[in-house]
């Protein structure tokens, strides 16, 4: 276990600061699960829910503020930089064979 500084010198004093750490070995770690499709889905749902403005229906690289509930631009017109909007893909066009 890492210690601060302060405890370090004192074995004694259990370590109760923000920066005590502890040290894991390497080869018993295991890897993380991966998620399913079912989950990715439900994360990019809720994520999508938190970055997209409830006015205007642009949806941002970034959270928006749950206190203002838009974008800055429909709150109080600043403009916003085209770069921090998601651009959607364009929609699949299906061409039938003739």
């Amino acid at each position: 276990m890492l210690r601060c500084r302060l405890c370090a010198t004192r074995t004694q004093w259990s370590c109760r600061h923000p920066t005590r750490g502890f040290l894991l070995r390497v080869d018993l770690a295991v890897p993380k699960l991966t998620p399913t499709l079912a989950q990715e889905w439900a994360l990019d749902r809720a994520m999508a829910a938190r970055q997209t403005c409830g006015q205007c229906k642009r949806r941002f690289y970034i959270c928006l503020s749950k206190k203002l509930g838009c974008c800055l631009e429909c709150f109080d017109g600043t403009p916003t930089h085209p770069s921090s909007l998601m651009t959607l893909p364009a929609p699949a066009v299906h061409r039938l064979a003739a």
